[in-house]
C-alpha cells in the first residue's frame, strides 16, 4: 500500500495528482465524496463508479458490480459467499434488543442516525440505533447531540467509535461521570467500512456483542 500514489483524502481529493495518473476507472462514494468532486473527476476519467451501500447485504451487489467491471467474477463470488455466511451467522442468533447511541465525534458530540450503514450493521447483532433519520433536530444522518446526558436516557448502551474521532479510555471515564449506561469503545472500521471489510466486520461485531452479553 505504501507504493500506491496518494491523491488526498475522500473530502480533499487532489485532482491534479489524480489526473496525472491517467485513470480509466475511479470509484467514488455518495457519503464520502461531494458532488463537485465527482463532476470534476468525470471530466478526465472514462469510467466513474458510484457506490452507496446502505446496509451490509448491499455489499453483495457491490461485489458483483466490481467483479463484472474488473473481470474478477470468481473473486466476487468468493466474497459474496463469505459475506452471506457471516450474515446468516448473525441471523441465526436471537439477539436481545438493545437501544444504542453510537458516537462518532466530540466537541460537538455527534452520532449516527438510524438511516445509516452503521446503524444497519449494528442491527445485525440486535443493537438498535434510536436517533431518527435526520436527527431529532432535522440535521443530517450524523446529527449533533446538544445534550449527551439527555440523549443517553433514551438508550441502553453508548458505543464510542474509533473513527472518524478516535475515542479512547479517557473519554469512557469522562462519560461515566455523566451517563448511567454501559459505555464501550468499538472499532469503527468494522462497523462502517463496506466492501470486503464488511465480512470481517460482521464476525467482529458478532463476537463483540456476545462478549457484552457475557458481561465483558
Amino acid at each position: 500500500v505504501r507504493d500506491v500514489p496518494k491523491v488526498g483524502g475522500t473530502k480533499d481529493v487532489k485532482l491534479d495528482a489524480l489526473r496525472a495518473l491517467n485513470p480509466t476507472h475511479v470509484i467514488v462514494n455518495v457519503d464520502e465524496n461531494d458532488r463537485s468532486t465527482f463532476e470534476k473527476i468525470q471530466e478526465f476519467t472514462p469510467h466513474v463508479i458510484v457506490t452507496h451501500p446502505n446496509a451490509p447485504e448491499d455489499n453483495l451487489e457491490l461485489y458483483r458490480l466490481l467483479g463484472e467491471i474488473f473481470n474478477a467474477r470468481a473473486r466476487a463470488g468468493q466474497l459474496s459467499a463469505e459475506l452471506q455466511r457471516e450474515l446468516d451467522a448473525c441471523r441465526a442468533i436471537q439477539w436481545p434488543d438493545e437501544r444504542a447511541l453510537y458516537l462518532i465525534w466530540k466537541d460537538p458530540w455527534m452520532a449516527v442516525a438510524s438511516d445509516t450503514y452503521i446503524a444497519r450493521t449494528l442491527a445485525c447483532v440486535g443493537w438498535r440505533v434510536t436517533l431518527p433519520p435526520g436527527g431529532r433536530s432535522g440535521a443530517a444522518r450524523y446529527p449533533v447531540i446538544p445534550d449527551i446526558a439527555a440523549e443517553a436516557h433514551n438508550v441502553d448502551r453508548v458505543l464510542l467509535s474509533s473513527e472518524p474521532f478516535m475515542f479512547r479510555s479517557p473519554h469512557v471515564a469522562e462519560l461515566h461521570g455523566q451517563l448511567h449506561v454501559p459505555i464501550d469503545l468499538i472499532d469503527g472500521e468494522m462497523t462502517s467500512w463496506y466492501g470486503s471489510r464488511a465480512i470481517r466486520g460482521l464476525a467482529y461485531l458478532r463476537d463483540f456483542r456476545a462478549a457484552r452479553l457475557a458481561g465483558a
